[in-house]
C-alpha cells in the first residue's frame, strides 16, 4: 500500500507564482513529499519548459492528461494510472488542485494513515466542519471515475459517495484544506491540528519507498 498525491495544474501560470516566496506548485511537492505521499504526480497539459524547470530537483513525475479530456475528473485518472506504472503498490491517491499551496504535510499524513485503516473509502479532510482539499480517493475507483471524466473533482467524488462508496470525512484542524492561495499565508487562520490520532501509530508501507527515493535523490560523492 502507498498513497500518491495527484496535483492537477490546468493553469501553468499561475502554479508558478509566488507563494510566500516560492512557486505554488513546488511549494504544493514540499508539503506532499513531508507528509509522506508516493509517488507525486503532476498532471498538466504542457509540462516541459518552465513547470519542469520549477520541479527539476524534486521528486515528482510530469503527466499529461490523456489527449480527449478536458480538466476535470479526467486529469486526476490519468495521473492515478500514472502513478500506478510509477509505483504498482499505490492503493489510493490524492485529489490535489495545485492552488491548494497552504496544506500542511501533517495533513497529508493523517489522510495516508486513514487509508490504512479504511482502505476502500475516500477521506475527505475538514477544517471546521468544512471539507476541502486534498481528497483521497482509492485507484480503484480509476475506471469510474474515468466514465464521468467532465465533472470536476468535488462533483465527482460527491457521485461515487451517491452511489455508494463509502466515505470518511475528517476533521483535521489545517486552514489550507479550504483556503487556496487566493488567502495570502499571513492572513491564514492559525492550524489547529488534528483534534485526536486519526489511526493509532503511522502506518509504515511507504516508507520504504520514501527511503529509497531519498536515497535516489541524494547527489553520489
Amino acid at each position: 500500500m502507498t498513497v500518491a498525491a495527484i496535483v492537477l495544474v490546468p493553469d501553468m501560470v499561475a502554479a508558478l507564482a509566488d507563494a510566500d516566496g516560492e512557486p505554488v506548485i513546488r511549494r504544493v511537492a514540499h508539503a506532499a513529499w513531508s507528509g509522506g505521499a508516493l509517488p507525486i504526480v503532476i498532471v498538466s497539459g504542457e509540462v516541459a519548459g518552465p513547470l519542469a524547470e520549477a520541479v527539476a530537483d524534486l521528486p515528482v513525475t510530469l503527466a499529461r492528461p490523456e489527449a480527449h479530456e478536458s480538466p476535470g475528473i479526467g486529469w486526476f485518472v490519468s495521473g492515478q494510472r500514472a502513478a500506478v506504472a510509477a509505483v504498482a503498490e499505490t492503493t489510493a491517491a490524492l485529489l490535489w488542485p495545485f492552488r491548494y499551496a497552504w496544506v500542511d504535510p501533517e495533513t497529508v499524513t493523517s489522510l495516508v494513515e486513514s487509508h490504512g485503516i479504511a482502505p476502500d473509502a475516500i477521506v475527505q479532510p475538514a477544517y471546521a466542519g468544512r471539507p476541502g482539499f486534498p481528497i483521497l480517493v482509492p485507484t480503484a475507483l480509476a475506471d469510474r471515475l474515468a466514465a464521468i471524466a467532465t465533472l470536476h473533482g468535488p462533483d465527482a467524488v460527491a457521485s461515487l459517495i451517491a452511489d455508494g462508496v463509502p466515505a470518511r470525512v475528517l476533521e483535521l484542524g489545517d486552514p489550507g484544506i479550504v483556503n487556496d492561495v487566493a488567502i495570502p499565508r499571513s492572513e491564514m487562520p492559525p492550524y489547529q491540528g488534528p483534534p485526536q490520532p486519526v489511526a493509532g501509530p503511522p502506518p509504515e508501507w511507504n516508507s520504504a519507498l520514501a527511503a529509497e527515493a531519498q536515497r535516489s535523490a541524494e547527489p553520489t560523492r
